[in-house]
Order: C-alpha cells, then structure tokens, then sequence
C-alpha cells in the first residue's frame, strides 16, 4: 500500500458522518406529560407577545426607552435587583431539579427539546412514521419524494421565521412589526434578528437536534457535578433483564433461563439521541422516558412486570432497599429546596414592597448659586420622577430644612408644586428654590426635599437630601 493511500485510510477512519436519527412515536404516561410541556411552552412563547394590557403590550421589553413591562407592572434599569434574582432562582432550580432527576429539564422543557418535537412532529405529518422516513431517505429521488421534502422544508421555513417574528415582538410591538414585515416596510435590525432568530431555530431544530445536546451543550458536560448517588436517572435493570433473548431462541432457551428483555430494541428506537440505555447512564440521555413508555407497553403485551427500564438511582442500582420517595427527600434537595423557596419568597416579598415611584434629584453643578433680578439667592435642582405604575399619577413636593425659602419650578404650570407623570413615565422637571439674603447663613446649608404621590393607591412619599448653597460657599457638589 502506498504512503498516500495509508494515509487517505487513516484520515477516513478518523472521523464518521453523523447519521439521521429517525425516533419512533411513541405512547405513554411520560409522553403524554412532554406532549403538555411542549404545547405550554410554546403556546406561551407565541401567544404572550399578541395579549394586550391597558392599551399595550401586556409583554414587552422595550429597550430604546428602557421600560420593561410585564402586564401590570413596569421595570427600568433601576430595578436591576429583579433580574438578579431571577438569574439566582434560575441557577437554585438547575441545582434542584439536577439533583432530584437528573436532566429532566433537558427532556421536557429545555427550548431545544421543545422546539426540536415540533419540527419532527412536522416531519412525520409529511412524511410518515419511522420506517416510512427511512424508506423515503433511501429511496432516489422522484417526484414524490420532491413533493414531500419541498413540503416539509416550506413548513420548517415559515415556522422558523414565525418564531424569529416572535422572538423580535418581545422586543418591538408586533403587532406594529407584523405588518411593516409583511409590506417589508421593516427596520434593517428588525428584520435582521427575525431572519438570524429564525435561522438557527431552523439549523438547530431541524437539521442537529441531537447534536445540539451531544456536542454544543454545557450542561451535559457538569451536569455529573450536581448528580449523587440518591439522583433519579433512567435506568435499565440488568439483574431482572440478562440475558436478553427473543423469539424462538427465547423459548428454546430453557436453560440459560433468560432475562425479562426480549431484545426488540424498541428502547433505542425512540430515543431521540439514538442511545442504548441498555449499556448504562450515558451523558447523551436527555431523560425524556420516552424509552420507559416503550418498555412498559413491550412488557405488557408479553405479560410481564413493568419497570425493566424505570426511575431508579445508583443506590437502588446497586441493591439498596429504597423507594423512589427516600431518593427525593434527602438532606441535598431539601438544602436546595429550602434555598430555592427563600430567594423565591424574597423575589415575591420585594415585588410587592416594590415603590409606586422613584425619586432622583441632582442639584446643577454649572453654578453654586445666581441671583435673581429681585435680590434672592436661587439654586436649580433637576428633579426625575419615575412612575413604576400602570396609571398617570400627580406628584407634589415640598422643601424642608431652609428658612426664608421659596420654591417653584422653571416654567409655572397649574397645579402650584406639584406634577403629573404618565404611566410607566419619567418626569424631568427643573425645580428652583430661592431663599432671601438677610437669612442666608453664608455657607452649604442642608435641605430635604419631600414628594408625595396624591392620587396613588397609597400615601407614599420619597424625601431626598441635598444642599442648598449661597454666597461664601468655597466649593459643590
């Protein structure tokens, strides 16, 4: 054999195509539950952004005017404490359910799953079960097989795009972006963050699934850092299944006395990842229990116990007496429950004792002080009111802590001191206070400002502090 040859010969046997993994349908009490996972999960993705909420969006992240709304409630940068702990929630609950049952977010409710069961089940509604794909991808190309890959690459498209339209109207109203999209009337961004969104919900759904999980996810990678030996992982009983034999070798074989599992290999054709869970825990197992479901119908047409393949854990694996309920209430996921339930419980806590406003008052730097064309000493303060709530509401302010001093805003509206700011808004307004020279006391005086929300649901009121400066007054802030 030739040098060039040997080495062609050593650089194809270094690397294998992946092969399409064609998972039979199957039925059950765990499919069922993944079936309602997927159609919450994307109902709720596809619905929210279209539900309206006192004359807007209910669900929109509106980051040109840094406003988020969530139905009744708005949030801006300022509540930036939210966010931080819902990423703590986020990260308690992977701890939590990792620990409890393995990566059984992985099989029921990651987006990756959820969205690669839509696209297969577009699949099969073209064409066909397991067996029929396979004979389709087999056969050369005629005009049926055009007919149907035109078919099913026309619904993955529109619904790829549907889902970057989607994913763009959490961000800008959609119901303003559809039609602009429609008449492509679309901002260059707008229509570039449908088309990439959409894009890899095509490439990733459609084309690696598997792959995804296999290759591109981290959390298959740690996820055996959160595992112990009480973890609920999907398990094939060796003990109750070996040998496996199946047909008439099986009933010839009296004297071997072979194992519960017939061999039909029903549990490799429905995993979506294409693993025999018959060798064991494999970091590919996204914990779907698709291959239970299998098992246990397979077991009671041959008239056998359920459970050859089940909920198990390493323990009971190896012999341990213990039920399903000893695994789940152990010390680790009650810690991790008991966390979980705190941050949640502060999250709830700080929402409700959430402020209607919030008050920002900077005092101009430009100039300590001015005197006004009547003799007073004048200082300007800017002064933002934010109004958090889903209604217009009229905010009044008083000074404190100054004597013989007036206040009043730049440009006089009715009203006297006080102010309206529209919901979900932010008031700029520019507040002066003047005081008479024969009371100044020559230096920065300390005052409060005290605004006081009158048509809210409650009485409340922000006092800031600040410093009223006058003549003598060697430097500011």
């Amino acid at each position: 054999m030739s040098n060039s040859t040997e080495s062609a010969v050593q650089s194809s046997s270094l690397y294998a195509a992946s092969e399409k993994i064609y998972p039979r349908e199957v039925t059950g009490t765990f499919q069922r539950l993944r079936n309602l996972c997927v159609f919450l999960l994307l109902g709720l993705y596809y619905v929210l952004p279209w539900l309206q909420w006192n004359g807007r969006q209910a669900v929109l992240f509106d980051l040109p005017a840094r406003k988020f709304h969530v139905f009744n409630l708005t949030f801006w940068p300022q509540d930036f404490i939210f966010l931080t702990l819902l990423l703590i929630l986020a990260g308690l609950s992977l701890f939590f359910f990792t620990a409890l049952a393995g990566r059984v977010w992985c099989g029921f409710a990651c987006p990756q799953t959820v969205w690669t069961e839509a696209f297969v089940w577009m699949e099969r509604w073209v064409e066909g079960s397991r067996n029929q794909q396979i004979k389709l991808a087999a056969q050369p190309w005629n005009a049926e097989k055009i007919r149907k890959t035109v078919t099913k690459q026309a619904l993955w498209i529109s619904f790829s795009l549907f889902t970057g339209l989607t994913f763009v109207g959490y961000f800008m109203p959609i119901r303003e972006l559809t039609p602009d999209l429609m008449s492509l009337d679309v901002h260059g961004w707008a229509l570039f963050w449908v088309l990439f969104y959409g894009f890899a919900t095509y490439g990733n759904a459609g084309f690696m699934r598997e792959q995804v999980c296999k290759y591109m996810c981290p959390y298959a990678r740690f996820q055996s850092a959160m595992f112990d030996k009480d973890t609920l992982i999907i398990a094939y009983d060796e003990k109750r299944g070996e040998p496996r034999s199946r047909g008439i070798r099986r009933k010839e074989d009296s004297v071997n006395q072979p194992g519960d599992c017939i061999d039909c290999g029903l549990c490799v054709q429905v995993c979506p990842t294409g693993i025999d869970i018959r060798e064991g825990l494999q970091y590919e197992c996204i914990a779907c229990a698709a291959c239970i479901d299998a098992c246990d119908q397979v077991m009671d047409k041959v008239s056998l116990p359920r459970g050859l393949i089940r909920y198990s854990s390493e323990k009971r694996d190896q012999g341990a007496v213990q039920s399903v309920w000893q695994s789940v209430f152990r010390p680790r996921v009650i810690i991790y429950a008991g966390l979980l339930g705190l941050v949640f419980a502060g999250f709830i806590t700080a929402l409700l004792m959430r402020a209607n406003f919030q008050v920002d008052i900077l005092r101009d730097r430009n100039a300590l002080f001015r005197w006004s064309q009547d003799g007073r000493i004048e200082n300007s303060y800017q002064v933002k009111v934010m109004n958090k709530s889903q209604r217009a509401q009229r905010y009044a302010i008083a000074l404190e802590g100054l004597p013989n001093a007036e206040a009043g805003w730049l440009k006089p509206e009715a009203g006297g001191l006080s102010r309206q700011v529209g919901p979900g808004e932010m008031g700029d307004f520019v507040l002066i206070v003047s005081q008479d020279p024969s009371g100044a006391a020559g230096r920065a005086q300390p005052i409060s400002l005290r605004i006081t929300e009158i048509n809210g649901p409650g009485t409340e009121s922000v006092t800031e502090q600040t410093r009223f400066w006058g003549p003598g007054s060697p430097t500011g802030r």
